[in-house]
């Protein structure tokens, strides 16, 4: 393993520490691997190392190449320097993703409390947005004005163009309120864009990679909540892919919860957002009302509540076979997404 330091802003102290691991040799079926930087928690006055080393040793054993931004903090921290730090940091990675073996294209962001504000502010207004943003107990909304005043209210900046994000927190957070979380993920919700979330029962600030070598074993803590670590690993299969044959394998979850957002219509948008589409209308209205009077018909309520449903899923509920479906999703994948 090759491990550099590299000095990205002398006068403010921000460091980017390089983890980057072999790929290629004796690991001949991994010509690259995917990437993620950390951004330790400290309330934006210092970065905790408890939320730097350990986070990233925890992802170089998933096979990441990992880096830690140490970013601007105390005297520099009023904004946008912290965001401006990321941005440098993603744009040197993503220049260097050759020399570094790195996918360009998948690298993720993890952040811890105030670290997790600067995480949910690069997946929500950065130049060089990530891929995947992890939020570990994040400051996300207007609670970073306590320790940031000039930081912004990243809930409020969640739109369609947010990367997906896993999120994790304790109900009993005495520093960084659970709403935070809860706020983000509900923004998340309304801009379609995929998510996982887990909020545990109890357990302090702070909790790092929630091990023994980072937390006082006297601490009362769920004992779920370190299972956050090999979740998020799993979850990031789900959105960048995962090692295979000389490449990556396709991402099991897309960019979005329905395809509404898409670059083309299909059958996994909502059956309401294609009845809106005159041509999408045309195809449908059709073959919908063949299925619901062999099905007895469906009534204005039923009809209402699977508007928000994907048109594959309403099809499939009603026994419609699959040869159908598909062929429909390939009438709407000629339909542009305007």
């Amino acid at each position: 393993m090759k491990h550099e330091m590299l000095v990205l802003n002398e006068q403010r102290n921000v460091t980017l520490e390089c983890y980057i691991q072999k790929v290629g040799g004796h690991f001949s079926y991994v010509p690259k691997r995917p990437a993620i930087v950390i951004l330790p928690g400290g309330g934006y006055e210092y970065c905790s190392d408890r939320e730097a080393d350990p986070v990233a040793s925890a992802y170089l054993h998933a096979g990441f190449q990992a880096f830690v931004l140490r970013y601007s903090v105390g005297e520099h921290k009023v904004w946008p320097n912290p965001l401006n730090d990321f941005d440098q940091a993603m744009e040197l990675i993503r220049s260097r993703a050759d020399e570094w073996g790195i996918y360009p294209d998948k690298i993720a962001v993890i952040g811890f409390s105030a670290g997790g504000h600067l995480a949910a502010a690069a997946a929500t207004m950065s130049c060089n947005r990530p891929n995947a943003a992890i939020l570990a107990y994040p400051a996300a909304g207007s609670d970073i004005r306590n320790c940031n005043p000039t930081a912004p209210d990243t809930i409020a900046y969640v739109d369609e163009n947010t990367c997906p994000c896993f999120l994790f927190a304790t109900r009993t957070d005495e520093l960084v309120s659970v709403d935070n979380t809860i706020g983000f993920m509900a923004a998340l919700s309304k801009a379609n864009i995929a998510f996982e979330s887990h909020v545990y029962a109890y357990g302090p600030h702070g909790v790092s990679v929630c091990n023994s070598a980072v937390q006082a074993p006297w601490v009362s803590i769920c004992n779920r909540v370190p299972h956050w670590v090999d979740d998020s690993v799993e979850w990031l299969k789900d959105v960048l892919g995962d090692f295979g044959n000389g490449e990556m394998t396709e991402p099991r979850c897309g960019h979005y919860f329905t395809a509404d957002c898409e670059p083309t219509l299909s059958a996994g948008c909502t059956l309401g957002y294609l009845l809106r589409n005159p041509q999408a209308r045309e195809i449908l209205l059709p073959l919908v009302q063949k299925y619901t009077q062999m099905m007895g018909g469906f009534s204005d309520e039923l009809l209402a509540s699977v508007q928000r449903v994907t048109l594959r899923a309403v099809m499939q509920f009603a026994r419609i076979p699959t040869e159908v479906i598909d062929g429909l999703d390939a009438q709407l994948r000629q339909i542009p997404n305007v």
